[in-house]
């Protein structure tokens, strides 16, 4: 070897020496640097102590009227449930679809890891997780869901904690106890009852697949929102159980060839109306301490079916006309809660945007604009001039922004004509039209500004649709309401709903003069798509500014609808207006109860215009 060979081979060896070197005190920092991060986030745990503590509240039963379950809350005796009360093929199905390595790993599964990124890099997206069952306990007892590194980590040394103070068998437990299901199921026992009606222990091998299929996307695939997707996801649990050798390929092939019955159609949105009615419950028999059976208002049919019109025009819609929300009051012309839908997904968010988002209703307020102004000597074939305006340096304009000339007050009303309307305002009064708001029970922060005959102020729905119930039962005070009476567990009376007799808040003649004009609102003016041949219905739509809301309020003499639409940020809508989207849904929805809708006329709906003394003289002797 040359001396300049043996040179260069010593200086690759130093150079490789060097990089050894300062690769290990690279390599000591990076793991001090890591175990100083993970000793910091470990001082952020959460307490763990609670861990077993489920259910100790009181069980409150929620029914409708027609006395079927919608809801429980809450646990009965509060004891969790332990490995041995679960039937094997729930636990095999469970773990056959999320966590099939459960028995083997350490709280992490590395090769569980590799498969789903595998699996993702193929299909081109998020197909799989790599999450063990303990890490979801972990996750769902513990921790946020915020997508972050810090809660990662602690998400990681959860898990080493759990398997580390717990058996296999109690971590399943655990999870089992405390997972989401969908339709406001919190726990596997509370799912069975809610989807079969029944104690988890008497679950068949085709339920149990379809609960534990649901583990992935609850909301997406409960039964309740889509059963075909429920029973397409319940076969891919069973063949995966199949793969995992808990079940022949014979069985696997019956299992997939039984139809799956759901016996309690506990609906996911109904838990909107569930949470309103907890809300009110303290208000009746104070904070409940024992087990509580609450009769409600609702109907069950027409909750599935509000949820079902939502759903159907939404699905289709929202995309394009860029509207991700929507909310739905059904009610009885005496203020009595049908139904009622928050939101399109419970499970994602429990917002009642029914009752808890304030929106300003736009033209949805005019007939309340209308009545006061009839209450002040207004007749609907009152000539207006539909035309450019100017109130104090403010100019109402029309929403197409045309202007009709001479129009009666009843057509413009129908059309929904911003310059009449203001008009009308200004000609009953400010105050007047305020008082009469607050008469039928919108409690908005109102100010007497020209613009507010277009409903520049913020309501909530339920509180919109109860004031067009008055419109629905000829005038009569409503208050709406959804507890009928309160049970408790040993059989008491602790409350029940009184039928009183309602107030009279506007005169019956103005209530038929205001249901003429809002009839022609749906047969030649904006709300045309929710009219439907042969129900006798009045309704009227609104549109507040840049589309960031959308309403539609009709009724017949027997039902009362408001839906909302819009975003929860408040963003704008793809030119969605009350006579769009939300008049579709009422009309999908409405078609179902047409029957029903049809059976009651609307109060004095014949009357001519005028009523007065010779209205109440038709009503009292007839023609």
């Amino acid at each position: 070897m040359s001396e300049t060979e043996h040179s260069d081979g010593a200086r690759q060896r130093s150079v490789m020496m060097r990089l050894a070197y300062w690769g290990l005190v690279a390599g000591l920092w990076s793991a001090f640097a890591l175990g100083a991060l993970v000793f910091y986030y470990a001082l952020d745990l959460p307490d763990t102590d609670d861990l077993w503590r489920v259910g100790a509240q009181p069980e409150l039963s929620i029914y409708a009227r027609d006395e079927g379950l919608v809801a429980r809350r809450g646990r009965r005796g509060g004891r969790p449930m332990q490995f041995d009360d679960f039937p094997p093929h729930l636990v095999e199905a469970v773990i056959a679809i999320e966590d099939r390595r459960f028995f083997l790993h350490f709280g992490l599964d590395p090769r569980g890891l590799i498969r789903a990124a595998l699996v993702n890099l193929r299909t081109g997206r998020l197909a799989q997780g790599g999450s063990t069952l303990t890490q979801q306990l972990a996750k769902n007892v513990f921790l946020t869901p915020e997508r972050s590194f810090k809660r990662k980590v602690q998400e990681l040394l959860l898990a080493f904690w759990l398997e580390a103070h717990f058996s296999k068998q109690d971590i399943i437990a655990l999870y089992l106890n405390r997972v989401y299901f969908g339709s406001g199921a919190y726990g596997v026992q509370s799912a069975a009852e809610t989807y079969f009606n029944r104690p988890v222990q008497n679950l068949t091998q085709l339920e149990a697949a379809m609960l534990a299929g649901l583990l992935q996307a609850p909301s997406r695939y409960a039964p309740t929102r889509d059963p075909q997707a429920a029973a397409a996801r319940a076969r891919v649990v069973i063949a995966a159980m199949q793969a995992a050798d808990y079940i022949s390929a014979p069985e696997a092939a019956a299992l997939a060839g039984e139809t799956l019955v759901i016996t309690n159609r506990s609906t996911d949105g109904a838990h909107y109306a569930v949470d309103w009615t907890l809300d009110q419950l303290p208000d009746f028999v104070g904070r409940p301490r024992a087990d509580l059976d609450v009769m409600t208002t609702l109907d069950r049919t027409m909750q599935l079916a509000a949820e079902r019109a939502i759903n159907r025009v939404l699905d289709a819609e929202s995309e394009p006309r860029q509207a991700g929300q929507a909310a739905m009051v059904v009610m009885t012309p005496d203020g009595g809660i049908r139904a009622m839908v928050g939101g399109r997904t419970y499970g994602k968010s429990q917002f009642n945007r029914a009752v808890q988002a304030r929106r300003q209703p736009g033209s949805a307020f005019k007939p309340v604009v209308y009545l006061a102004a009839l209450e002040n000597g207004l007749v609907v074939d009152d000539v207006f001039d539909d035309a450019p305006l100017e109130i104090n340096g403010w100019s109402p304009k029309n929403y197409d922004g045309t202007y009709r000339g001479d129009i009666t007050a009843g057509e413009a009303l129908a059309r929904s004509l911003n310059t009449v309307a203001v008009q009308v305002s200004e000609q009953a009064g400010r105050d007047n039209v305020i008082d009469m708001a607050r008469r039928l029970g919108l409690s908005g922060r109102m100010r007497a500004h020209p613009s507010l005959a277009l409903g520049a102020f913020e309501v909530n729905l339920l509180q919109l649709t109860a004031a067009y119930a008055h419109f629905a039962n000829g005038g009569r005070q409503v208050v709406p309401h959804i507890i009928q009476s309160v049970i408790s567990g040993s059989g008491q009376l602790l409350y029940n709903r009184l039928t009183p007799s309602p107030l009279p808040i506007v005169e019956p003649s103005h209530i038929a003069s205001l249901n003429r004009m809002l009839r022609a609102a749906m047969t030649i003016g904006t709300g045309r798509a929710a009219a439907i041949s042969g129900v006798d219905l009045a309704g009227k739509t609104g549109t507040s500014q840049n589309w960031r809301d959308a309403w539609f309020i009709g009724y017949s003499g027997a039902l009362v609808v408001g839906v909302w639409v819009g975003n929860d940020d408040g963003a704008s809508m793809n030119r969605v207006t009350g006579g769009g989207l939300p008049a579709q849904i009422f009309n999908v929805f409405m078609t179902e109860q047409k029957q029903l809708a049809a059976s009651v006329a609307l109060p004095d709906a014949a009357l001519p215009a005028r009523g007065g003394l010779g209205g109440l003289l038709r009503r009292l002797f007839g023609d």
